[in-house]
């Protein structure tokens, strides 16, 4: 019975008793480890994370800094790339007091080149420039561009960067926001609001206009390669003129947006929605409850879309008013850039690959 064999030496029993464990042991670390991880998400994560399709909205006058109305405007989410709203806060920051130039070469690293997609696909050791990496922010939000950015701002530790971002949070009133990280890439300790959010985009608004424009570029030029812009208000709602997208699993679908109507700038905030369509018709119809009562007549939409969000299921908006709550799997062209040499000239050869999931 159990392991032990009377005719068995009692050492080979135990030998293949120990040689069990050793095989046993990734296994028993790995649940170990599952098991932990578990209770850390549950306690520090879940405890204060959301679930997706649980709206959070937030519409203020920009410059009187009015709310117009909010729904769970406290409650604590995931930003996923609204992230970048901060590491482009700290980078205009820099600029402005000298630290840094627009055509700095900023060098990118094993760890930056890692990072998850949506990202421009960078080698170790190539360089980046500060503007490049504004424009990959505020355009593609490139997750790898952040990653070299807050390196280079927190003097090579994206932790240390993480840390100063939470500590400017607070200066800016913040009081619910801790950041872990440049890019938004999942972190449960990585948690902000709604109201928060509005916050930090008066601020950039406000703080930074020259710099603020930078929000509006449709479309760069990296490496021979044409990167476009992932907001589609800006195509869309009248005045609108940034800010920034974000999506993970967890965080769901979120979006900051400010736009400018007669001589009233509103900023709207929408977290956790199912799908792009719920995330931009939700945020069209905040905006223009919000220009109606500061007593500005909504402009009509710059075009009628036949489509409002990328994805398999291409839905028309045609007579459908009321937001989709369904759930899209998107497919996104992912590209990654690579120089080989070719007669003497460097050839560009682009790789296309297809992911389900993208982290804008």
């Amino acid at each position: 019975m159990g392991f032990y064999n009377p005719s068995i030496p009692i050492f080979y029993s135990f030998r293949h008793l120990s040689h069990r464990l050793i095989i046993l042991m990734p296994l028993m670390r790995r649940f170990a480890l599952l098991f932990s991880l578990g209770l850390t998400l549950f306690a520090s994560g879940m405890a204060r994370a959301q679930y997706v399709g649980h709206l959070s909205g937030f519409v203020m006058d920009a410059r009187t800094g009015a709310v117009l109305s909010e729904t769970d405007a406290d409650l604590q989410r995931y930003p996923a790339s609204l992230t970048k709203m901060m590491t482009l806060y700290l980078t205009f920051q820099a600029l402005e007091q000298g630290r840094i130039t627009l055509g700095q070469r900023m060098p990118v690293s094993i760890h930056a080149s890692l990072q998850k997609p949506s990202k421009l696909g960078m080698r170790p050791g190539s360089f980046l420039t500060v503007e490049q990496g504004i424009l990959a922010l505020v355009t593609k939000s490139a997750n790898d561009a952040a990653c070299t950015l807050g390196e280079f701002l927190g003097g090579g530790d994206e932790t240390r960067f993480a840390a100063y971002m939470t500590s400017q949070a607070r200066r800016l009133g913040m009081s619910n926001t801790t950041f872990q990280n440049a890019s938004g890439l999942p972190d449960p300790d990585q948690v902000t609001t709604a109201r928060d959010l509005a916050r930090l985009a008066r601020h950039l608004i406000t703080d930074y206009p020259q710099y603020y424009s930078y929000f509006a570029t449709d479309q760069f030029v990296f490496h021979h390669r044409i990167i476009t812009n992932h907001d589609p208000l800006l195509k869309l709602y009248a005045g609108a003129d940034g800010l920034k997208t974000g999506f993970t699993d967890l965080a769901g679908h979120n979006l900051v947006s400010s736009a400018r109507q007669g001589r009233i700038r509103l900023i709207g905030v929408v977290m956790g929605a199912e799908s792009n369509t719920q995330r931009n018709n939700v945020m069209i119809a905040m905006l223009n409850k919000g220009f109606e009562a500061e007593g500005q007549a909504p402009q009509p939409l710059l075009k009628t879309p036949s489509l409002v969000a990328s994805g398999h299921g291409r839905r028309r908006w045609g007579r459908r008013t009321v937001p989709h709550f369904g759930r899209h799997r998107h497919r996104v062209v992912l590209v990654s850039y690579r120089p080989r040499a070719l007669h003497g000239r460097v050839a560009h050869r682009i790789s296309v690959s297809r992911r389900g999931h993208h982290r804008s």
